[in-house]
Order: C-alpha cells, then structure tokens, then sequence
C-alpha cells in the first residue's frame, strides 16, 4: 500500500468513514471545494429559466421553475467524488430522480447517450444504463438547504458513481441520443468513463 492511500485511509477513518467507500487516489474532506469551467453565473431569473429535453424522445419538455418544482421529488445520501482527488461522504440531495424524466419524456428504444447542458455551452456524456440509477438526481438541495450558486444553483445533475465532472451544475436540459458526444472534458483528455473505482481519470 502506497504512502498516499495508507495516509488517505487513517484520514477517513478519522471521520468514521469506512476505507473501503474511498475510492483509489482519493482522501476524504469535510469541505465541498468549488470547481467548475468558466465563471459562476449570475443568479437565475425564473420568469425566464426553463428546463428543456431534446433529442430521440416521444415528448419533448419544455418546463418553467414552478412546473419543475412540481415534479415529484426524493432524497437520497451519497458519496461524491471529484477527479481533483477530494471525496465526501454522506452528503445528501433532494431533486427529481432521472427515472421520473425517462418517464415523462420517453426516449427512443436506440437512443444509448444522455448529453447534459448547463449553462456557458458546458456539456458532460454519460450511457442511458449509467444514468438509469436510482440514485441520479436533478437536484436542487444539498444538506438540506438550496444549492449554492457556486455549487449549481437552481439545478445540477448528480451521478454519484461517476466522477463530479460529469455531475454538470446550472442544468437547463438533457438530450437524448443514438450517438456518443464527448463533453466539455471529454474533449480536453479526460476519461469517457470517469469511474472513480477504476481511477477513469484521463485517457493519458
């Protein structure tokens, strides 16, 4: 065992987590660090915002912030890990699970990609059988207080079994599709994957 896991693992013992939940190259944190591509938007003016989704479906949505709001909703607790080598645990989100917009909008039988879009052109690709999960959230609270603006604010995605990149924040729509499109990292060198257990890092 490395010096950096051996170290990682008495960490996260220290804060009663057990080590098997770490995943390699990662060390438990307290803290939820702020990273993103770009700037943090300005704050949403939801006379305006929608949450659309697009591509091979049946009903395309079209839904304001109140009809959002008013789609059924769930919590979940989570771990989530960041390929900049942090991991939290326990932490927990409230938000429409993905199941219930396959349901309303109703992909294609080939459709095989989800692409996510947030705001600033930032775009993350994930298979349909990922995002299919029970625990993959449209989410608009953390620890049971609204998203922070530097954390997503209204709405992120959240794939706890992926790296958080692909968690996209300031979400405005989902697209479905018969085709892979790599996102934002994706096109910079990062992993197409980005399983935090298998250490999907990059493709370098």
């Amino acid at each position: 065992m490395g010096l950096f896991r051996s170290t990682a693992e008495r960490k996260a013992r220290s804060m009663g987590v057990d080590p098997e939940r770490l995943p390699p190259g990662q060390y438990a944190t307290a803290k939820w660090p702020v990273l993103q591509a770009g700037s943090v938007p300005s704050r949403a003016d939801f006379a305006t915002w929608t949450f659309r989704t697009s591509g091979a479906v049946e009903q395309p949505l079209e839904l304001s912030w109140d009809a959002f709001r008013e789609l059924p909703s769930v919590e979940i607790r989570t771990d989530i890990h960041c390929v900049t080598r942090w991991s939290r645990f326990d932490m927990t989100f409230r938000g429409v699970p993905f199941q219930e917009i396959v349901r309303l909008t109703r992909p294609l039988p080939e459709v095989e990609h989800v692409i996510s879009h947030g705001e600033q052109g930032y775009t993350a690709n994930l298979p349909l059988g990922v995002m299919d999960d029970d625990d993959v959230l449209l989410a608009y609270e953390a620890d049971g207080e609204p998203l922070g603006l530097e954390h997503g604010y209204p709405l992120r995605l959240v794939v706890p079994k992926r790296y958080f990149w692909k968690s996209t924040k300031w979400l405005r729509g989902l697209e479905f599709s018969t085709v892979d499109k790599p996102g934002f990292w994706e096109r910079y060198g990062y992993h197409n994957d980005a399983d935090p257990f298998l250490e999907q890092r990059t493709v370098f």
